[in-house]
């Protein structure tokens, strides 16, 4: 099961910015199969590949905002290609926009950019956070209006597990509509605490195991970790996370 556990780099901006190749190979060491990318730091995608092939990570989807997929979508699907990856997410949306007409313009707008580059192959998808729950649109919540598992909306999902706990949804139960629709799923668990803020995996409050099985049956291709702030170091976040998310896994093969 260690080749569809990633990191998203986002955890580890700093790490990244002061030595990229050195953060990757340290994340190989850790375990990890593979790196999920939220920018590249000044480096080259090429370069970049050049490292994981070395360490033999695989690269889980790029995180893109919406602008510069409207910009440059082309280019973005070039470092797609480059680094190995057919997936693209959106990693939400600014606040300006987070009204009925403006959901109604990023669902149309991420369509027109997954019909362009659906004949290279490139998937693209949407990553939540807990704003989404705030709008609704056409009588759902917007992050449902977004994913619509319907004719028409190439939009996929990456739900990301603390967001949908932290909006009051059982992730489980919200992830139904979207198996087969759900390549990449976002893992950050949730202190027990009034903060109720990020925490490694295995720490909080968050049940894994049923999410996990959910995927194994539903056609999740990769366990993203993500921790957007760390209060103490975060690749021993990311190793803690790493090492109690492989021990579910395997838990659950045993059975």
């Amino acid at each position: 099961m260690r080749e569809k556990i990633a990191v998203q780099l986002y955890t580890l901006r700093e790490e990244c910015a002061s030595d990229f190749p050195a953060t990757l190979r340290e994340i190989s060491q850790i375990g990890y199969g593979g790196v999920q990318f939220a920018g590249f730091h000044g480096h080259d995608p090429k370069a970049l590949k050049e490292i994981l092939d070395e360490t033999g990570l695989k690269a889980a989807g790029l995180h893109v905002g919406l602008d510069e997929l409207l910009e440059r979508g082309d280019q973005v699907a070039d470092e797609a290609e480059v680094l190995g990856t057919i997936d693209i997410i959106c990693p939400g949306i600014a606040e300006a926009i987070r009204t009925e007409g403006g959901y109604k313009g990023v669902r149309s707008d991420l369509n027109a950019i997954a019909a362009k580059l659906k004949d290279r192959g490139i998937r693209i998808s949407y990553h939540n956070h807990a704003f989404e729950f705030e709008t609704k649109v056409d009588g759902k919540d917007a992050l449902s209006y977004l994913l619509e598992p319907v004719p028409g909306n190439e939009i996929l999902a990456e739900l990301d597990v603390f967001w949908l706990k932290k909006a009051g949804r059982d992730p489980v139960a919200f992830f139904e509509p979207y198996g087969g629709r759900m390549p990449i799923v976002h893992l950050k668990d949730m202190t027990d605490d009034e903060e109720a803020t990020f925490a490694p995996i295995g720490t909080g409050v968050i049940d894994f195991a049923p999410i996990i099985e959910w995927g194994e049956t539903s056609g999740v291709e990769w366990y993203v970790v993500e921790q957007d702030s760390c209060k103490t170091d975060p690749m021993d976040c990311v190793r803690t996370s790493y090492g109690n998310l492989l021990s579910l896994m395997e838990q659950r093969t045993e059975r």
